[in-house]
């Protein structure tokens, strides 16, 4: 009798600590999102995932990939911000200047928020080469902490690269210069300090790089930059109550999400073009967001361009999935859709507006997509070359790796000769959640798409790449050649993997 009364006191206890969590559960979560009622909604999807999560500590970053929080609709009542092209500090040659600076800026009205940029206090300027051209810059690192300047994308000499060994003390000042020696294509820079690139990139720091060519010059693709020719940094923050960028209270181990879109540094943007052909040159500057950008209407539009150049001839679409670095050149032909009903760029992952349309009764000019953009082929002989490099990704939070390992500065985990092509095998391995997607990238190198689990990659990725997305237990071959010598590093993307030792390094002789 006395086990029976005993047993029963037992349950009576459990359920009181039961609904006494729960309790305290709904009372943090009303208290926390009494502001709007989207962030509510918000904490409701967080909430149901911690149900389902309980028992499984330590796992909370890698489940929140499984349904992250939506983003907020842009209202579209800010027209977006177009960031200001760099001017040559020289007549004579291209010699920029590019300074890691600390600000404050005015992303909601009437509140100043500390932000980091370059050349101003939030991302930076659009710097544009001309292939074949010899680029001076200077770079000046006006933070309290160190950095780097990574060009991301652009083939150049290791030392050069801006990877984790190029530190820049604050206060310092480096003069780097390199010849362009690819194709025209849409590359952007942003820091890479071992440890540290998460949080300065989500504080500010980056750009967008531009590189043209005589067979860009000839397209007659919409080029007039701000008008038909639209940069697009898209990235999603999280503000605390003061309308501030916490950085160390945002944080997530396994990539950091937030509520709020920005695009160009723009909150609730909106673009107002013309009823001609628009060209969107897309970056996923977010840390660890995936977007999948679609028209709101169903309406396709067409690629025209992957991270590093032309396709061969532009791919009919109706939605495409960036990860994060990954960029894409689209064109959306404004005079071909029905503007009487609202008009909208939308994320499909979570279904919101992230940059609403205004077209005007203006015809804009009259440009072209040619049917033939590029000559990108991958030859019978790449094809046929054995896996001479095996990249296993894998695990979650901090306990990422590549093969295994974390990244450690003083070693070199392969080595490859210049100018010789050879096929790299990655690999990501599911863990026991699992798996989430790792955008795969290579510094110094662009790289040809050999193969998908076997099969030939989509149309659209038919063409030069410097980062891929790589889906749990999915295999990518790609043919990867290095044009300089040096040391660079290759990494998954997802920049607190990066900063929790998801990277390795090669040195190229």
């Amino acid at each position: 009798m006395k086990r029976k009364i005993l047993l029963i006191g037992l349950i009576f206890l459990l359920s009181a600590l039961v609904l006494s969590a729960c309790a305290g559960n709904d009372e943090t979560t009303s208290g926390a999102n009494a502001d709007t009622e989207e962030s509510s909604k918000n904490m409701n999807k967080n909430e149901e995932k911690s149900d389902s999560m309980e028992g499984m500590e330590g796992m909370e970053g890698h489940m929140s990939h499984d349904e992250v929080v939506s983003l907020n609709d842009s209202t579209g009542e800010n027209e977006l911000k177009m960031p200001p092209v760099l001017e040559s500090d020289s007549e004579e040659e291209v010699v920029y200047t590019v300074r890691a600076q600390k600000g404050e800026t005015e992303i909601f009205d009437g509140v100043k928020t500390k932000t980091y940029g370059y050349n101003g206090s939030f991302l930076g300027p659009v710097l544009r080469f001309e292939k074949g051209e010899t680029v001076k810059i200077r770079t000046i690192n006006e933070l309290d902490e160190e950095t780097t300047f990574h060009w991301h994308g652009l083939e150049v000499p290791g030392k050069v690269d801006g990877g984790p060994h190029s530190i820049i003390e604050p206060g310092e000042e480096k003069l780097i210069e390199f010849e362009v020696t690819q194709e025209a294509s849409t590359l952007w820079f942003h820091p890479h300090p071992d440890g540290k690139t998460s949080e300065q990139v989500y504080n500010g720091l980056a750009g967008l790089i531009y590189i043209e060519d005589e067979n860009s010059k000839r397209l007659g693709l919409p080029d007039e930059y701000g008008v038909n020719d639209i940069p697009l940094i898209f990235q999603d923050k999280t503000f605390d109550d003061k309308k501030q960028l916490n950085y160390s209270a945002a944080r997530n181990e396994d990539g950091t999400i937030g509520d709020t879109s920005l695009i160009n540094g723009t909150l609730n943007p909106k673009l107002t073009v013309n009823k001609e052909k628009v060209r969107l040159r897309l970056l996923n500057g977010s840390n660890a967001r995936n977007y999948t950008f679609k028209l709101n209407t169903g309406d396709s539009f067409v690629q025209v361009a992957t991270d590093g150049g032309f396709l061969n001839e532009p791919v009919k679409l109706d939605e495409i999935t960036l990860t994060p670095s990954e960029r894409a050149e689209i064109v959306i032909d404004f005079s071909q859709l029905n503007t009487e009903d609202e008009l909208a760029l939308i994320n499909e992952e979570d279904g919101s507006i992230l940059l609403p349309f205004e077209v005007s009764d203006q015809n804009g000019e009259d440009s072209s997509i040619p049917e033939e953009m590029n000559d990108f082929s991958i030859t019978e002989e790449e094809k046929n070359l054995p896996v001479t490099k095996k990249v296993e990704l894998y695990g979650m939070m901090d306990k990422v790796t590549i093969n295994g390992k974390k990244f450690d500065p003083e070693r070199i985990d392969f080595t490859q000769e210049q100018g010789e092509t050879e096929v790299w095998e990655i690999y990501n391995k599911p863990d026991e959640m699992g798996g989430m997607i790792h955008p795969f990238h290579i510094h110094g190198a662009q790289y040809k798409i050999l193969s998908r689990d076997g099969e030939k990659p989509p149309e659209n990725e038919r063409g030069w790449q410097d980062t891929i997305s790589v889906k749990p237990d999915e295999t990518v071959k790609v043919a990867v050649q290095f044009d300089h010598k040096g040391v660079y590093m290759f990494h998954c993307h997802i920049l607190e993997h990066e900063d929790n030792g998801m990277m390795g390094q090669i040195k190229v002789e």
